[in-house]
């Protein structure tokens, strides 16, 4: 990655690489997820934080011994387990949950994942004899006459007896070429030890890819935006232009809302229904947009709750506010919520008015129905009342609501 931030944390729609698997470890089932770490697991380990049980690698000597770092925690198991690599964020929770399905129906000892792709370059190839039983794994680099044409790949998610696994372990011996120790040669010893391999296809090709350069990175980032995308107008969300159009994963948003071109809709993100956002908007993380909102072009929301039936169509930017409902956000409106040190609060009630060009200055609270005029200024710490008129730099009220 030519990176000083490890690969399995540069983000994918707005989420670190490795969250995508640890979702899919918490989601199906298993009793216990251990995350082995080696290059920079530090900042890993801070990021993974308390949540799994963490085991290093001190030594980066291949993936077979990765695995054995977590021998003392198995030794007595005698159940299923399933391995994932922390690098690839594409794949599917159905997909894993159907191999998982697929190896208690049998007798394998282990149950893997392949694909069949086009161009097959830099994937371990699967080895067949000839009656169809998978007996190896072949990584590229051995790769050598008819096994370099073979197109069908190792995804590297497997489902192991664990006792058979740990088995076949102590007898994986270091590559001559890397002088490490791989895991797909654990295929090759159980099958020669009159052990079953079974394996189902997937549908998604994708879902393989591992996240090694800036360019799998790109290509993971664009394959994720087509599916949150699709997932989203198959929901009911109408997106005008996808190809212009970026939602990380973990936004939510409701039915009957329209997403313009040039949208930015961060992670954490709630939109509700009815809605209509951009061209040219940026959602970002932390806000709570009700129903039946209009958020325009040039526009920029973080951090703020939005109302229902509230409208800011051009060019403004809310932060650290909370905005109550049939609110009206003029042109070139402003809440001035940093203050060089600390980020401050705007509070705008119910229907209130804000003039094109105003600027609040937050902490600043705007009562319901007030009506802030063109062109105001209302200073760090003002109350503007309900149903009062401000206007002026510095805005003075200039009629009191009753």
């Amino acid at each position: 990655m030519k990176s000083a931030t490890p690969k399995v944390l540069h983000k994918v729609r707005g989420v670190p690489v490795i969250q995508y698997v640890l979702n899919i470890a918490g989601s199906i089932g298993s009793q216990k997820t251990y995350v082995v770490l080696g290059h920079k697991s530090e900042a890993i380990q801070d990021y993974i934080g308390k949540d799994f049980e963490v085991i290093e690698q001190k030594k980066l000597l291949g993936t077979a011994d990765a695995v054995r770092c977590v021998e003392d925690q198995l030794k007595s198991y005698k159940g299923d387990v399933v391995i994932l690599c922390g690098d690839t964020p594409l794949l599917r929770k159905s997909t894993i949950k159907a191999l998982i399905r697929k190896h208690k129906k049998t007798t394998a000892a282990c149950t893997l994942l392949t694909a069949v792709l086009h161009d097959s370059t830099g994937y371990g190839r699967i080895i067949r004899d000839g009656s169809g039983n998978l007996v190896a794994i072949r990584e590229d680099a051995d790769a050598v006459g008819f096994e370099r044409n073979i197109a069908e790949i190792n995804v590297g998610v497997y489902v192991f007896k664990c006792q058979a696994l740990l088995g076949a372990l102590k007898a994986v011996k270091a590559n001559e070429k890397k002088k490490e120790f791989y895991l797909t040669d654990v295929i090759e010893l159980l099958v020669e030890a009159g052990n079953k391999i079974d394996s189902i296809e997937t549908d998604d090709k994708t879902e393989g890819l591992g996240v090694n350069t800036r360019l799998d990175l790109a290509e993971a980032e664009r394959i994720l935006r087509k599916r949150v995308l699709t997932d989203l107008m198959l929901s009911g969300v109408t997106i005008l232009d996808p190809e212009t159009t970026y939602i990380d994963a973990e936004a939510k948003i409701g039915v009957d809302t329209t997403i313009y071109p040039f949208t930015v809709i961060e992670s954490d993100v709630r939109i509700g229904t009815g809605c209509s956002v951009g061209p040219f908007a940026r959602i970002r993380p932390g806000c709570r947009i009700g129903n039946d909102v209009e958020i325009g072009n040039y526009t920029e929301v973080s951090r703020t709750k939005i109302g229902n039936k509230t409208i800011m169509k051009h060019f403004s930017f809310l932060g650290d506010a909370s905005v109550g409902a049939s609110v009206n956000v003029g042109a070139g409106a402003v809440t001035a919520n940093y203050d060089g040190e600390n980020k401050n609060a705007t509070r705008i009630s119910d229907g209130a008015f804000i003039g094109s060009d105003a600027i609040l200055v937050a902490p600043v609270k705007v009562g319901k129905k007030a009506v802030i005029g063109a062109g105001s200024v209302v200073p760090k710490g003002k109350t503007i009342p309900e149903n009062s008129i401000a206007v002026g730099a510095p805005a003075k009220i200039i009629s009191k609501g009753k």
